[in-house]
């Protein structure tokens, strides 16, 4: 069936799935820090960690399953007691401990209920410096619950030095009360395409994010997909260009694409055939088309502007 025209969903073929896997690597023997920069690595994070180098990265980036069973491609994450939870997060987060840099920063993607988890194990090895709610407003309602619109990223450093770039994640809000100083002049604002703005700081309550849905060329059959918007905020504030940003659960590749077009160096893992594939296309699609929805010259517009 032929998709509506507004559909620009990325759909590939078993072939081009095959083609586009073959690009990613399996490691077998440990590398080198030279060896890592622009990688995908199509293997189970829990064996491909061992292999990576002491200290090469900058920022990393984690989107790890959620303690819900869900099915990602051929595989199925299941749901288990919170204890065995949090010894599962464990597994996986104290192996990346020796590959950062003591300046990097981390951050690390929850819902509301494995929210509770994510302080508790990554506070053994890191230092809590925030906690960003962001409105995640696709959902199903509710019958007999509120329906469940928010998420949360948890922000970590491994020591007290690590890079934050306050201006270059700042928010364009329309100003709706304009200052005039003692001169008459705008007071913290300026009008733009006939629109009085201000770049303001952005807090830990986000609320400009949209889903990648079908019209939007971003959008991968991957389940729980981040928007790229929502990852450009956290690779352009704690990250600089040239710099390495790390994912050990790469999915279908928006933390690896996302570095590339802000002139990052990027390493991603993901065990699935198929979304290291969608990775690979997306890399290569990043070299034609570097923008992403939402940001535009160098600002964050609010959702739908």
């Amino acid at each position: 069936m032929a998709k509506a025209p507004r559909n620009q969903t990325l759909e590939l073929t078993s072939r081009q799935i095959n083609h586009y896997a073959a690009q990613a690597s399996k490691l077998s023997a440990p590398l080198k820090e030279q060896d890592i920069a622009n990688k995908l690595v199509w293997q189970d994070t829990f064996r491909a960690l061992n292999y990576l180098p002491d200290s090469c990265i900058d920022l990393m980036i984690v989107d790890p399953p959620y303690n819900l069973t869900k099915n990602f491609g051929a595989k199925q994450f299941k749901a288990m007691d919170f204890k065995q939870y949090q010894k599962w997060l464990d597994k996986w987060l104290k192996k990346t401990v020796r590959l950062l840099k003591n300046n990097a920063s981390i951050y690390i993607c929850s819902d509301w209920k494995t929210s509770l988890a994510i302080p508790e194990i990554a506070g053994k090895y890191f230092i809590l410096q925030n906690r960003i709610s962001w409105e995640r407003e696709k959902g199903r309602g509710a019958l007999n619950n509120w329906k469940n619109c928010l998420e949360d990223i948890w922000f970590f450093t491994k020591s007290d030095v690590y890079t934050f770039n306050l201006n270059d994640v700042k928010i364009m809000r329309p100003v709706i009360a304009p200052y005039h100083d003692a001169k008459g002049l705008p007071k913290d604002w300026e009008t733009k395409e006939g629109k009085r703005i201000r770049l303001t700081s952005p807090s830990n309550i986000w609320t400009d994010i949209s889903i990648p849905f079908w019209s939007m060329p971003e959008n991968t059959p991957h389940p729980t997909q981040k928007p790229e918007k929502l990852i450009a905020k956290l690779i352009l504030a704690s990250s600089n260009p040239g710099d390495l940003v790390f994912d050990p659960f790469l999915g279908s590749g928006t933390t690896a694409v996302v570095a590339k077009k802000l002139g990052r160096r990027y390493l991603g893992i993901e065990r699935e055939k198929e979304y290291i594939a969608y990775a690979a296309c997306r890399l290569e699609k990043a070299d034609f088309n570097k923008s992403i929805q939402g940001y535009e010259n160098g600002v964050f517009k609010l959702r739908n502007s």
